[in-house]
């Protein structure tokens, strides 16, 4: 039962941020070093602070990375964020284009996935053969 505006003042420590995150804490001292992610804020012991928006953008960023997109590509796109809605339209285009490749990279798993599915189907004909000559 927290509104929005409750919910945007909750913050998280790096190791609460982390697990939320699914990220290390080296991942995302090493994202915040290469300009992936802003520095947070700090609490008053210095110690970083993120917030729900910090934490939506590491969920997005895992979400780039576990699709596969590069650091690199990521880096971009994180550069065109900061410019705000006047690249709207190129993030999509970004975005666009790894989907493609998300799409061919997904078809191409499959496609193992149904070899896989054949070489198990064939192993337990092979057994159930081997199991009848058994008890027979």
């Amino acid at each position: 039962m927290h509104s929005s505006s409750y919910r945007r003042g909750v913050t998280y420590s790096i190791a609460q941020a982390a697990e939320r995150s699914g990220l290390s804490i080296d991942t995302l001292r090493y994202y915040e070093r290469i300009g992936l992610v802003d520095p947070p804020a700090r609490d008053s012991g210095g110690r970083r602070s993120y917030s729900e928006d910090d934490l939506s953008w590491l969920v997005f960023l895992t979400r780039l990375r576990t699709t596969g997109m590069p650091i690199r590509m990521m880096r971009e796109y994180a550069q065109l964020r900061h410019r705000g809605a006047a690249t709207a339209g190129r993030r999509k285009q970004m975005l666009f284009e790894h989907r493609t490749s998300v799409r061919e990279r997904i078809a191409e798993l499959q496609s193992c996935l149904d070899v896989l599915e054949y070489k198990i189907a064939h192993y337990e004909q092979i057994e159930h053969t081997f199991v009848e000559g058994i008890t027979a």
